[in-house]
């Protein structure tokens, strides 16, 4: 929540914009207690001391709730724990149970994907949703890309044309090379645990359904390109790839489609190609006589926009837009009930929307290792036929 060398993931920064003085963070629940005091240090060292003045660390929520003050009592939780952590009704990952039972009404921020548990703990994370919603509980999921003024000028587009969308297209090739070397195992990485797909394209399998709708998940059909193929051979390793499982290496493609239940299809392809750092990614939406495509929303977002009547595109471009702020500012609006602008101020992922683009992504995952597991199945099948015949 403090970010990091890779990426903008400062929501700290983006608070403290927000609330100025206001902001008061009662306490940082952090097992790395070292590592914590030192951003205190660093923040108590800078123009927003005021904030983390009276900020005390504990390793867990249960030392907090012993320890708190009346005053303590938080109006905002953000949890931005590793993945793994939460989004489970198993002790010691479900912080949202937890949260909401020490402090009941208070207003929740969660990090994007919501877990990277086990298959089979969907259920979990849709029984938390619904504890989420029965509670009335403000909670906000960080799928910022939601929040980009460019995505917003589509769906007006959509809307104001009274559009039926037939398609959409998404593609997320990103750049290896500095990646680091548990993010290659798909079966253990704080960071990206669950593989590329649950944790990398998580956000335009968000971005998916957020256009194209609910999902059928019964028709998602998916391949790879394995580590093992000649086409997933990469030439730019920065750590020896033989330290993780053969079953636990990621693919270096995937690509899946399915349907809607409005009867749209979406495709989406996730590629480990790229050297140096910048990524390339692009997502389009398809209706009668409109193409809308974004392209690299995480930096510079464009938008080309072809309307009927017009073969040429048209580009408009979002200089300084940042939707990580948008996410965190409409959720203070709607904490402190700010009615200035009541349609800026909407939450446009919520846990129960969270939930069913993790369960997409999942369906991603295991239809493609049971279409590979197939493959490699009739392949050995074959191979002993011939091996027969000789």
């Amino acid at each position: 929540m403090f970010g990091w060398d890779e990426g903008p993931w400062n929501h700290s920064f983006r608070l403290e914009h927000k609330l100025g003085p206001r902001l008061k963070v009662v306490a940082l629940i952090e097992r790395a207690i070292e590592r914590a005091n030192a951003v205190l240090e660093k923040k108590r060292d800078s123009f927003v001391v005021s904030a983390y003045a009276g900020t005390r660390v504990f390793k867990t929520l249960d030392d907090f709730v012993k320890n708190m003050s009346p005053e303590d009592r938080p109006r905002a939780v953000i949890v931005g724990s590793p993945p793994m952590f939460r989004g489970s009704l198993q002790p010691g990952r479900d912080i949202e149970i937890q949260i909401l039972k020490h402090f009941p009404g208070v207003a929740l921020f969660i990090e994007k994907p919501i877990a990277t548990g086990a298959r089979h703990e969907i259920s979990d994370a849709f029984a938390i949703a619904k504890t989420i919603s029965n509670s009335k509980t403000i909670c906000s999921v960080g799928y910022m890309l939601r929040y980009l003024k460019a995505v917003q000028m589509m769906k007006q587009i959509i809307q104001e044309n009274k559009l039926t969308v037939m398609s959409t297209i998404a593609r997320y090739a990103c750049a290896y090379v500095k990646s680091r070397p548990d993010w290659w195992d798909k079966s253990k990485s704080i960071f990206a645990s669950g593989g590329p797909i649950v944790e990398q394209g998580t956000h335009f399998c968000d971005l998916s359904r957020y256009f194209g709708g609910e999902v059928d998940i019964s028709t998602v059909q998916a391949h790879t390109v394995e580590w093992d193929e000649n086409a997933g051979n990469l030439s730019h390793h920065s750590f020896d790839e033989s330290a993780v499982p053969p079953e636990n290496r990621i693919p270096r493609v995937t690509t899946a489609t399915w349907k809607y239940d409005s009867g749209a299809v979406g495709t989406f392809t996730h590629i480990v190609a790229l050297h140096d750092t910048n990524y390339s990614c692009e997502f389009e939406v398809y209706a009668d006589g409109y193409q809308l495509k974004l392209v690299n929303p995480y930096v510079q977002p464009i938008l080309y926009v072809r309307k009927p009547g017009d073969d040429n595109e048209q580009a408009i471009r979002f200089p300084d837009d940042d939707p990580f702020f948008s996410e965190v500012s409409n959720l203070i609006n709607i904490i402190e009930d700010i009615e200035e602008d009541p349609q800026a101020a909407q939450i446009l992922s919520t846990y129960d929307d969270a939930v069913r683009t993790y369960e997409l992504t999942w369906a991603v995952r295991e239809v493609s290792e049971r279409t590979r597991a197939a493959r490699q199945q009739a392949n050995r099948e074959t191979a002993a036929q011939k091996a027969a015949q000789a």
